[in-house]
This record gives C-alpha cells, sequence and structure tokens, in this order.
C-alpha cells in the first residue's frame, strides 16, 4: 500500500548502496503501551507464525493469536505496516520512522533493530531470504539491506527504476549540486509498496505509478516488466500458474509466472484492493477498502463474497483452525459470508 493510500485509509540499473550510516539495534527497553483494545484499532497485516498468527498496526501493535488475540510489548510506539516471518520463531515487522522490529520466539517478544525519525518515511514491507538476507521497502523507493539477519541495515537506491529523464536530471544535479542532489534523489522513485519472492527465486517489487518490477538477482536490481498502467498496485500474489497484481480502484492484472504480458481481469467493484490469500487451488479471496471482500477464481470470473461498510479491509489470513481473519480500520475479525 502506497504511503499515500495509507493515509487516505487511516484517515480514515544496479541498487547503489551508498556510505550512509548504517543501523544497529540500540535498545530492548519496550514501550508500555498495552491496551486493552488493540485488536479493535488500526491494524495493517496478518502473517503466519508457524501455527498461529501474528498481525500489527497502529501504535506498534503486535498482536498474536493462540486461544485468542493477545497484545504483547514492543520496542516502539509507531504504526507499524507489515509484518514477516521466515519461519515460526523469525519475523521481523516495519513500520513509520524507518522502523524494523525482530523476534526470535514467534512473536512474543520483539527487540529493535533500526528506527530513524529524520529519515521520515515509512516502511510498508519487509521479506527475508534465508536468515541472513533480508530487505525492506517503503515511501519513495525507500529500500534497506541487511546481510546479517538485521543486526546492521544499509541503504540501497534503485536508480534503475527512475524514469529516463529523472536519470539525467539527477547526474547534472549531481555535478552541480550535491545537497540538492541527496534531496531531489530523495523523493523521485515510487513508492515501493510489495517485495514478493516468487516460487522461481525471482523477487516481483510493485509499487506506485504502475510500478510492476522483477529482480533475479535477490533484489540487487530490477527490470521493469511490460506493464500497460500507470496506478498503484498495492499487493501481488502468486499461485500455481499465474501471479496476480492488485491495487488502486479494484485494478487488478494476471499474468503466466514469466510475466511477459498483463491482462486485466474485471472486478465488480472500483475499490482499492489492498490484500489477497488463496483459499483453494482455484480461487483468491482479495479484501479492499469500503469493506469488500471478493472472490477471484482461476477462470477469471469474481463475486462478491461480503461487503463491510464503513470499513477498509487490508489484509486476510487463515489460522491452523480453519477460520479466516480479516484486519483493517476496525480491527480484526473472523469473515463470515
Amino acid at each position: 500500500m502506497s504511503f499515500r493510500i495509507l493515509h487516505s485509509i487511516v484517515a480514515l540499473g544496479v541498487g547503489c548502496l551508498f556510505s550512509l550510516p548504517s543501523f544497529s539495534a540500540v535498545s530492548d527497553t519496550l514501550s508500555s503501551q498495552i491496551q486493552p483494545l488493540a485488536a479493535s484499532s488500526l491494524v495493517l497485516d496478518i502473517a503466519h507464525a508457524g501455527q498461529h498468527l501474528v498481525a500489527v498496526g497502529e501504535r506498534g501493535h503486535v498482536l498474536v493469536l493462540n486461544d485468542h488475540w493477545q497484545q504483547v510489548p514492543t520496542p516502539t510506539s509507531v504504526q507499524l505496516t507489515k509484518v514477516f516471518f521466515l519461519n515460526e520463531k523469525l519475523g521481523w515487522a516495519v513500520g513509520h520512522d524507518a522502523t524494523i522490529v525482530h523476534t526470535q520466539d514467534g512473536g512474543q517478544t520483539w527487540t529493535l533493530q533500526m528506527q530513524s525519525s529524520e529519515i521520515e518515511k515509512p516502511f510498508l514491507d519487509v521479506l527475508f531470504l534465508n536468515e541472513q538476507e533480508g530487505m525492506a521497502i517503503g515511501a519513495y523507493g525507500l529500500f534497506y539491506r541487511t546481510l546479517d539477519g538485521g543486526v546492521t541495515w544499509h541503504e540501497a537506491f534503485h536508480q534503475e527504476l527512475l524514469a529516463e529523464e529523472d536519470v539525467s536530471y539527477l547526474a547534472e544535479l549531481k555535478e552541480s549540486d550535491q545537497a540538492a542532489y541527496v534531496t531531489e534523489r530523495a523523493s523521485l522513485l515510487p513508492h515501493f509498496n510489495r517485495l514478493v519472492a516468487l516460487k522461481d527465486d525471482r523477487l516481483l517489487l510493485v509499487g506506485e505509478l504502475g510500478l510492476v518490477a522483477v529482480s533475479e538477482d535477490k533484489g540487487l536490481s530490477f527490470v521493469r516488466t511490460s506493464f500497460d498502467y500507470d496506478g498503484s498496485m498495492f499487493n501481488a500474489i502468486e499461485t500455481q500458474d499465474a501471479v496476480y497484481v492488485m491495487g488502486l480502484r479494484g485494478h487488478v492484472f494476471k499474468a503466466e509466472r514469466s510475466l511477459a504480458q498483463w491482462t486485466e481481469i474485471d472486478m465488480p467493484v472500483q475499490s482499492s484492493i489492498n490484500g489477497a490469500m488463496a483459499v483453494s487451488d482455484t480461487a483468491l479471496y482479495l479484501v479492499g477498502n469500503a469493506g469488500i471482500v471478493i472472490q477471484l477464481n482461476q477462470d477469471d470470473s469474481s463475486s462478491i463474497v461480503t461487503r463491510r461498510q464503513g470499513e477498509n479491509l487490508v489484509s486476510i489470513a487463515k489460522d491452523n483452525q480453519g477460520n479466516v481473519w480479516l484486519s483493517g480500520s476496525q480491527g480484526l475479525f473472523i469473515l463470515k459470508p
């Protein structure tokens, strides 16, 4: 989800490494932000951690589902936008003020790996390829990489995703005004909204301004695919035989796994689509603004499962009991079609 769209919901080339300071965990002092109604407040993502679910949201909230949702302490009070688990123990969550927090026990306890109010941009997604290699992405091309499990994080600038005229502009500016170059470089890239590992080890990056790009070198560089739409894409999901991207105003596109050609799929609504989950080998559930839940079938037919008026839905996940959980502007709840 883009930074701009995120705020509307809650108001409701080679990537070059720069010699900016690296960030290390500096404090594990936990904030006392336990709130009795945290599960009913803004929740922006749900992820699997082995046999249980972990959710994140506003004010640094992290909630763990065993028999019921229980909030756990975290070392931050900023809004957390995304959570990822590599396995049942190791997980990372990211959010505003370029915040990254880490757990080694399935989400029960968290430590701070990175945070900088000076960056003034949110991370919007985090992905780890193994216990050491990970990436966090976000607004205005924010991209950080770690090679040591998050002990240190280093910025990468993906110039290959700039418009051609912006590449020339930055080159000229760098020669004439270094300070202006640094300022401009920080805002020219589109928002990076989601980074997905595909089954063939490529990475798919989607974002603002029709950004749909693929990497074959673990995110060191990206190449834009032939994608004929200039609106924001907020999420992506791979099935057995296709890849789907989805975003602004109900736009959903499908490609074979080669990603050579994208075809738009007609949707029954024009609400922005924020999240997706496979419900079978032949169907997906999509969730989005205006409380919409849509079933999208392998033959590209679709139907509205339910619509929760006055809400915006962001994420969807199934627990080990078979319950489908939704999250969004009014917290966590079970889907009841």
